[in-house]
């Protein structure tokens, strides 16, 4: 497929193995300044209003951006019943690693640069993708993030990674805490003041969405 040909937002079916194609919608600005793969977390999807809101943001400072499923409909199924897939870290990352890699193989952005915006669950699967992927993987952006779930990848992340947690969601604070003592690279945790864990309150998602501008402009170079 011929990511280039003109058409600025499209559905792409990516295969992951013989078995598993994903879905995922890549948007295309005109002269795009870098990449940003969006790994969604427990129990959402690439349909989710918080994370399209932050690619319109990033579309509009010129980034192209990839929000993808990472479980086919039947596993969704499945992890709606037992919540098992959505923490299955291995699984999840192993399959951002190949998005990442038919990503960049594609025409008109093989060769930008490319950050990961994770959530939930997401953001652990982002980081040990990261990790696996250091000279591809330029920057990593976590929303109310599980970071402690990829642990023992930490120290190999390369990406400079910022956290980005509410100041009313205390538990996922701490693990951030722990996970931001566990990198070795530029790195930085910011809480959103009076924001909870969707960062549904007013002006929260508004802040999420400049805070990782900011990050992809500083750390995505053309």
């Amino acid at each position: 497929m011929d990511i280039s040909s003109g058409q600025k937002s499209r559905t792409y079916q990516i295969p992951i193995t013989s078995s598993v194609t994903l879905e995922g919608d890549v948007s295309i600005p005109g002269q795009p300044r870098g990449v940003v793969l969006f790994v969604h977390g427990s129990g959402s999807s690439r349909f989710s209003p918080r994370n399209h809101y932050v690619a319109r943001v990033l579309q509009e400072a010129g980034f192209a951006t990839l929000l993808i499923d990472l479980l086919t409909p039947q596993e969704e199924g499945q992890d709606r019943s037992t919540g098992y897939v959505r923490f299955n870290i291995d699984l999840l990352s192993e399959r951002v690693v190949k998005v990442t890699n038919w990503l960049t193989a594609q025409p008109g952005i093989s060769d930008l640069k490319v950050g990961y915006f994770g959530a939930s669950t997401g953001a652990a699967a982002a980081l040990v993708a990261a990790a696996r992927l250091p000279l591809v993987v330029r920057a990593v952006v976590s929303r109310g993030g599980r970071p402690d779930l990829a642990s023992p990848f930490l120290p190999r992340v390369k990406a400079p990674t910022l956290l980005i947690v509410g100041s009313r969601d205390r538990q996922v604070i701490q693990l951030n805490q722990v996970a931001l003592s566990l990198l070795q690279v530029e790195k930085r945790l910011v809480l959103v003041e009076g924001a909870t864990h969707l960062f549904e309150e007013a002006g929260a998602l508004e802040q999420v969405a400049h805070l990782a501008r900011e990050w992809f402009e500083h750390y995505l170079p053309v």
